[in-house]
């Protein structure tokens, strides 16, 4: 079946499933759930996606490059958006103010659901795609720009990036139900920490923002080539 050109439709079918899928779950979640909620036909929502799960794609598609939009617009925002801390803050930031996307990231089972056990899915052929991590990759990038000191290997900043990244996303489960400080001065105090332990003296926060902006470049570029190669599929 030849599909929609009619995108103000899609992108009201792809809002509403953003917020179904973030509150019901992708399992729980039908079709017809999400014709009603964007008030089209569940018929419409075929012109558009051949399957709930191709929706689902989709939408993790199009958050990904609506989170790395806020993420940069964020930093250039930011006078001191080219350190590392201001980078991961801005960042988190970003991820915060997105509920799917946050659940992507943690690839959060009660969201995507039987999704993530999908014989390959949008995830697994991300990661067979990179030869290394995209944070690995930014890291290096910031050490030749002289953003990040040098005497600490990349893949150890990387990894504990991820670390903080994941246990704020994560955490809510696993610790005591007690006063916790607001996630704004937690993401603050990251940032603190982050730029008095890897920014050396006298970098020049341009030259960290110019490493984002090609960053940005290429996801741009990486969504566009995904989406080409997926309309190539369906012809």
């Amino acid at each position: 079946m030849e599909k929609s050109d009619n995108p103000e439709r899609e992108t009201r079918i792809l809002q509403a499933a953003a917020q179904l899928f973030a509150h019901y779950g992708f399992d729980k979640t039908t079709v017809s759930d999400i014709a009603r909620e964007a008030g089209v036909s569940k018929g419409a929502i075929y012109l558009h996606f051949a399957s709930k799960e191709e929706l689902l794609e989709a939408l993790m598609m199009r958050e990904t490059q609506r989170y790395a939009e806020s993420w940069l617009r964020l930093l250039e925002d930011d006078p001191a958006g080219g350190t590392i801390g201001a980078m991961y803050k801005n960042s988190l930031y970003a991820l915060n103010e997105n509920p799917f996307m946050s659940a992507m990231f943690r690839q959060d089972s009660r969201v995507l659901g039987n999704y993530l056990r999908k014989p390959d899915n949008l995830f697994q052929r991300a990661r067979a795609a990179q030869a290394e991590s995209e944070r690995l990759v930014f890291v290096r990038m910031m050490q030749a720009a002289g953003a990040v000191r040098t005497d600490i290997q990349p893949e150890v900043v990387a990894h504990i990036m991820d670390i903080l990244a994941f246990g704020l996303a994560g955490m809510d489960g696993l610790l005591p139900d007690q006063p916790r400080p607001d996630v704004g001065e937690l993401i603050e105090g990251i940032a603190l920490m982050m730029d008095a332990a890897l920014t050396p003296a006298g970098a020049d926060p341009a030259a960290g923002k110019a490493v984002v902006r090609q960053i940005a470049d290429r996801t741009r570029q990486q969504m566009g080539l995904a989406s080409q190669a997926e309309k190539e599929k369906e012809t």
